[in-house]
């Protein structure tokens, strides 16, 4: 175990703090509060702003052509500021998924440009394996062979794309698997890279840095774990709350690893229930890499 020397980036709490990016050409971190319905920035100030969306928002992409793409309930936007600040919602892909009370989850861009994105069943209790993997690229919308989710997470890219690793943070599955990714977007040779059952914490978001090293939240553990590429635990950091949920590289040297969590329904012993849904920077050793933007 490291120390990681885990610093607060700002005063915003979460509900369930989720998908954090960084926004290159901008020098800021995005991230969303699923429940809380929000959307949040920190730019290289340090100056906060938080916009309200209508519906709750799984995840969020860099759009090239403007503003954000996300995943929200009925389907997938793009966010576009105004000039009056405020934040327009266009849906460009509507969904329909197979059971009531679904959502999309976990997203994230390849190194192509094409989002990715999983669904689950709000109720986790249901432990329901309804939610899948799609992909959107070039206008289409598309379902991919993998299916049987229950709460899909971790998605993440190795640095030249070939390789893609996704994690179900279920308490009945704690598993992330790797994929082969050919050039065509399609995912095969599904295996197991880590058992989490194996490590603390459940699989929870993740990221990749420039190494090919694959860093994992360890929900309801307080911990970001680190993988090589062989699957073996290389280190664990520690943050001050029990719910890290989802981890980006960011920071003018990409050098900063800011950690989104989530707050729990009940205070959780040995953790300051003040910091719980705050969003952490700690210093990982390492430089990551900047998500693609979405191509359209």
């Amino acid at each position: 175990m490291s120390t990681s020397n885990a610093t607060v980036l700002c005063e915003a709490r979460c509900q369930v703090g989720e998908s954090p990016i960084w926004h290159a050409a901008e020098q800021a971190l995005y991230w969303v509060d699923i429940e809380g319905r929000a959307v949040h920035r920190v730019d290289a100030a340090g100056q906060h702003r938080q916009w309200a969306v209508a519906e709750r928002i799984g995840c969020i992409a860099v759009h090239a052509q403007g503003g954000l793409l996300a995943a929200m309930e009925t389907g997938l936007f793009q966010l576009t500021q105004q000039a009056d600040g405020t934040l327009a919602a266009a849906r460009v892909q509507a969904v329909e998924f197979p059971l009531p009370d679904m959502r999309f989850n976990d997203g994230r861009t390849d190194r192509e440009g094409r989002f990715w994105v999983t669904s689950m069943v709000r109720n986790m209790a249901a432990a329901s394996p309804a939610g899948a993997l799609f992909r959107y690229a070039q206008g289409q919308f598309t379902a991919t062979s993998v299916t049987g989710l229950r709460t899909g997470n971790g998605l993440g890219f190795s640095p030249d794309g070939r390789v893609m690793y996704l994690s179900d943070s279920h308490p009945t599955a704690q598993k992330i698997w790797a994929f082969d990714l050919d050039s065509d977007g399609q995912p095969t040779g599904q295996r197991l890279f880590v058992d989490m059952q194996q490590h603390p914490g459940r699989p929870d978001g993740a990221a990749v840095d420039a190494d090919g090293c694959y860093w994992i939240c360890g929900n309801d553990a307080g911990l970001v774990h680190r993988f090589t590429p062989d699957g073996r635990l290389d280190r664990s950091l520690a943050i001050p709350a029990a719910k890290p949920a989802m981890c980006a590289f960011g920071g003018s040297r990409l050098d900063r690893l800011y950690v989104t969590t989530i707050a729990p329904g009940a205070p959780i012993p040995g953790y300051e229930a003040s910091l719980a849904g705050a969003v952490f920077v700690l210093n990982p050793q390492c430089t990551g890499l900047v998500d693609t933007e979405f191509a359209g």
